[in-house]
């Protein structure tokens, strides 16, 4: 076999020692196989923490940093050290055009360049050089300051460029409405929950920095507002509109004493979710809300709760050089799970101490107290895990069900606490099943659509629906702890499934860019409860991937797909989405397939001779048309995973790329209802 310069078989080699429709395989693919999984392997296992966990740079577009730099300056430290290599890292990631994009490759976002440029004007920025005015106008081609996002106008609000009566009100009285009425707080989805508690704090108080006019960007602004469509004469939009009116003009007149019972409300609420967490909700937008609420109800500068705060924030910071950048939040639990779901997939010995490792460090992060998924919830055992280090509020489904894979895969599966650990867990998700069929990430049923027409609502996340990669994430453990086609949970899963299939035959990707991400998934979870693989369903999806195919055996797709699906499956290939598409096709039992082979050969060719892949687009997505994240490890467990499965596959010459599972799968489901 021939190298390429990085040490991975060249394509060329690999199409020459091809035997395309046989499952026998010559030794030159066998030992390319082979080396690549081991130096992937070896790659992954030097990383892994002492603790037993895993955790890559999760990494996010600037608005993060530019948030950090506004919060600085609200507490009158924009010209410290920080805040001058956060601004760095701001101006190395501005556009030719003048903006900045949400994502690598994307247009310019008007949102995310208004706070750049105030980061970088507010460190010292002249306005007149070069790269300002660019920025100033490209900003005001988009619509000028006006046409930010409602959290956006709320940084503007805190450092005195506009007014509090053009931000959303939030009232904090929202807390004390009962939670299962269709617009309490606890209908709105977790991270929404987390981010309005405290900015109803801030709300109310409105805290206000005064700048110097030279600090401010008033050149940003547009002599006439933009119009911003409000829907018909009679709609959700418009009622909302006026209701805001209202509150607007109540929290002028209403006496203060009336209102403390709701801002005492959303204090305690906020303190007691900072409890055993990496911050309020442990995702950056709250805990940047919360060190500014703090600051509104009287806590001073070195008080414990705000030295607690920032030191969360701080703890997401990565320096490297002149510059540091921010992460959203950490992935440990998530990159633990499927870290060794691949290495169970890549044969890692079942006496290799990583196992135990990272075993006894999922059962260690099980959550077994009640969060707020349990206030509407159903009466179940609490459990369940969440995605960072703590979260002890929010467990969620998907990290759930990947620990659980990951569980169910290593050798330890038949330890009674790995057992006890699962059953539970199951137990807990069945009981999460939304009433559309489908699961979502973390409650039930956060479906109200009227909620979207709140004027706060623009960040496109105001809801946790069903969607189809955590649904056939729930099937896929189902089916690999011995659940069948048959059972009620799987059945109403199924209904879900179908009922969302694009026409194409792919499906939409929540959690992932886009639907690349859900077709693999739907297609790997349909294999794991034996679903025929014969139907035409499964036909059009597996058409659908083999089309989208590039030229250079690579799939890749764009987030831009979330703004317009007619790019659905287009864009620059990556290795994680190429990882995908031949995971989905394996699984659909096509891995002898030319596709799957230009697949395996575009990954072996990609690879660099330590094992790891190089990527630069984000095929993460936090929230769609919004946010979009890097999950640094994506690059590299999964395409591990999809050559050690299409090896796996090959040597058992199987139609079905479930992985080998028979000996470890209890010979009765775990629960008796099955």
């Amino acid at each position: 076999m021939i190298a390429n310069r990085d040490g991975g078989a060249s394509r060329e080699s690999w199409n020459r020692t091809s035997t395309l429709g046989s499952s026998r395989w010559s030794a030159s693919q066998d030992e390319a196989i082979e080396v690549a999984i081991e130096r992937t392997r070896d790659w992954l296992l030097g990383r892994q923490e002492d603790e037993g966990y895993w955790v890559a740079e999760l990494e996010g577009d600037t608005i993060l940093e530019s948030e950090y730099v506004l919060l600085m300056t609200f507490l009158g430290r924009e010209t410290d050290e920080v805040s001058l290599r956060c601004a760095r890292y701001i101006a190395d990631h501005q556009l030719p055009d003048g903006a900045w994009a949400i994502y690598p490759g994307g247009p310019g976002e008007i949102s995310a360049s208004v706070k750049a440029y105030f980061a970088l004007k507010l460190t010292g920025r002249s306005p007149e050089a070069p790269e300002m005015v660019r920025a100033r106008e490209a900003i005001l081609a988009m619509g000028g300051a006006h046409a930010c996002n409602s959290f956006t106008r709320f940084y503007l609000a805190l450092l005195g460029q506009i007014a509090y009566d053009e931000t959303p009100c939030v009232p904090p009285e929202l807390i004390l409405l009962p939670p299962r009425l269709r617009f309490s707080l606890f209908a709105m989805s977790a991270w929404t929950r987390a981010i309005v508690v405290p900015l109803s704090i801030m709300s109310y108080h409105k805290p206000v920095r005064t700048l110097a006019p030279e600090q401010g960007i008033a050149e940003l602004f547009l002599p006439e507002r933009p119009t911003r469509n409000r829907g018909g004469l009679i709609s959700w939009h418009r009622f909302f509109l006026g209701l805001d009116r209202v509150l607007k003009w109540l929290d002028r007149r209403v006496p203060a004493a009336w209102r403390r019972p709701g801002l005492r409300a959303a204090h305690r609420w906020m303190m007691e979710h900072c409890e055993d967490t990496d911050g309020l909700g442990a995702i950056f937008p709250p805990m940047v809300y919360a060190v500014i609420a703090l600051k509104c109800l009287g806590y001073a500068d070195d008080s414990p709760e705000v030295q607690w705060a920032m030191e969360q924030l701080d703890d997401l910071q990565i320096a490297e050089g002149d510059r540091i950048r921010l992460q959203p939040c950490v992935s440990p639990v998530w990159d633990t799970a499927i870290a060794t779901i691949a290495m169970a997939d890549a044969d890692l010995p079942a006496s290799h101490p990583a196992w135990g490792r990272a075993i006894d460090w999922l059962l260690a992060k099980e959550l077994r107290a009640a969060g707020d998924w349990a206030i509407n919830g159903p009466k179940v055992e609490p459990t369940g895990w969440h995605f960072q280090f703590h979260n002890k509020f929010y467990p969620d489904l998907d990290d759930s069900a990947m620990v659980m894979l990951a569980l169910s895969r290593s050798p330890m599966a038949a330890d009674p606490a790995v057992e006890a650990a699962t059953r539970r867990g199951l137990d807990w998700l069945l009981a999460m099943q939304n009433r559309d069929g489908g699961w979502a990430a973390y409650d039930v049923d956060i479906d109200n659509q009227v909620l979207t027409k709140l004027p706060f609502a623009d960040h496109n996340a105001m809801l946790d629906p069903s969607c189809a990669d955590i649904t056939a994430r729930v099937i896929e453990l189902m089916g690999t702890l011995g659940y069948s086609l048959d059972h009620p949970s799987v059945c109403k899963a199924l209904d879900y499934i179908w009922r969302n299939q694009e026409p194409e035959g792919c499906w939409y990707g929540r959690w992932g860019v886009n639907y690349i991400y859900g077709t693999w998934q739907v297609l790997q979870g349909l294999a794991a409860i034996d679903y025929p693989m014969d139907r035409p369903e499964i036909h059009r999806a597996v058409a659908w991937l083999e089309a989208t195919q590039q030229p250079s055996g690579g799939w890749g797709e764009t987030c831009r797909t979330y703004d317009d699906p007619s790019l659905k499956g287009t864009g620059d290939p990556t290795p994680s989405q190429t990882a995908w598409a031949v995971l989905g096709l394996v699984a659909a039992g096509r891995a002898e397939t030319p596709a799957v082979r230009r697949g395996i050969a575009y990954l072996l060719d990609q690879q660099n001779a330590d094992g790891s892949w190089d990527e630069t687009s984000y095929t993460g997505t936090g929230f769609p048309r919004v946010f979009y994240l890097a999950y640094h490890y994506y690059r590299i467990y999964f395409p591990l995973m999809a050559i050690s499965r299409y090896r796996a596959a090959l040597e058992r010459g199987a139609e079905s790329s479930a992985p080998a599972l028979a000996s470890r799968v209890p010979a009765q489901p775990l629960s008796p209802d099955a």
